[in-house]
Order: structure tokens, then C-alpha cells, then sequence
């Protein structure tokens, strides 16, 4: 199958080989489509060569977009298990950080605690205020202080 910018220079060629008797106002005429259908078929066929490059760029973005997209949907949910009340910077134990789970024994709410928080002792709960005291056996050999 030809394309538009064959099928013009097909016409050109055959308005140019014709062996017209006169130059005719007919003749001028015919000659003048035929550089316009020309013209045409050049300008679809750079039209065409956009088209294909800015397809190839919106598939490019179209999929950083669904990088970032996933980037960020990753960013804001916690993927652990731990049905704790963490946001977006969820750091607790299940999530591979040092931190620890503690459930609220008044609320039954689970907190995210960093390990440095229980060298307090005390804390408050933030759902409901309740004082959480921390004490620690250690069965390893270490000292005390550690």
C-alpha cells in the first residue's frame, strides 16, 4: 500500500509527464494541485513523525508517573501487619527498625515505641492518657546498667 507522500509524488509525476498541447488555464491549474497535494502529503508525513515521537514521550512519563505514584502510595502506607497507629514514617519492629510494640492495657490501643522512649520508664498513652510504666528483666549477662 502507498503512502500520502507517495501517492502525491505518483500524481506529480504523472502531471509532469504528461505532454499537455498548450498551457492552458486548465493546465496551470492541474499543475498547481498537483504541488499543493505535494505539499500536503509532506506536511502529514512530518505531522506523523510528531505524532509517533510525543507517543513515545507520554509512555515515558505515563510510566515515571506510575514510579512516583507507587514512590509515594508506598511512602504513606505501612505495609507491616502490626495494626498500630503509625503514619507515614511507621519505623516500627515489623518494618525493620528498633522499635517496639506496646499495647495500652486501658485503651487496648497497640503503640510504635522507639526503644530509647522506654529508657523513660514512664509514658503517656496517646490515645487515652493512661500512665504506662516499663520495667525490664534482663535474662542475658550483661551488667544491669546495660
Amino acid at each position: 500500500m502507498m503512502t500520502v507522500t507517495e501517492k502525491a509524488a505518483y500524481i506529480k509525476g504523472l502531471v509532469d509527464m504528461a505532454h499537455f498541447e498548450a498551457e492552458t488555464d486548465e493546465v496551470k491549474l492541474i499543475k498547481a494541485m498537483a504541488d499543493v497535494i505535494e505539499e500536503m502529503a509532506l506536511s502529514i508525513a512530518d505531522l506523523e513523525d510528531e505524532v509517533a515521537m510525543l507517543e513515545e514521550l507520554v509512555d515515558e512519563i505515563d510510566e515515571d508517573l506510575g514510579d512516583v505514584e507507587e514512590f509515594l502510595l508506598d511512602e504513606d502506607d505501612c505495609d507491616c501487619d502490626c495494626d498500630c497507629d503509625c503514619d507515614d514514617d511507621c519505623d516500627c519492629g515489623c518494618c525493620g527498625d528498633s522499635y517496639v510494640e506496646v499495647e495500652c492495657p486501658a485503651c487496648n490501643e497497640i503503640i510504635c515505641l522507639d526503644e530509647s522512649i522506654l529508657d523513660e520508664d514512664t509514658i503517656q498513652c496517646p490515645a487515652c492518657g493512661e500512665t504506662l510504666e516499663f520495667e525490664f528483666d534482663c535474662d542475658c549477662d550483661c551488667d544491669d546498667e546495660d
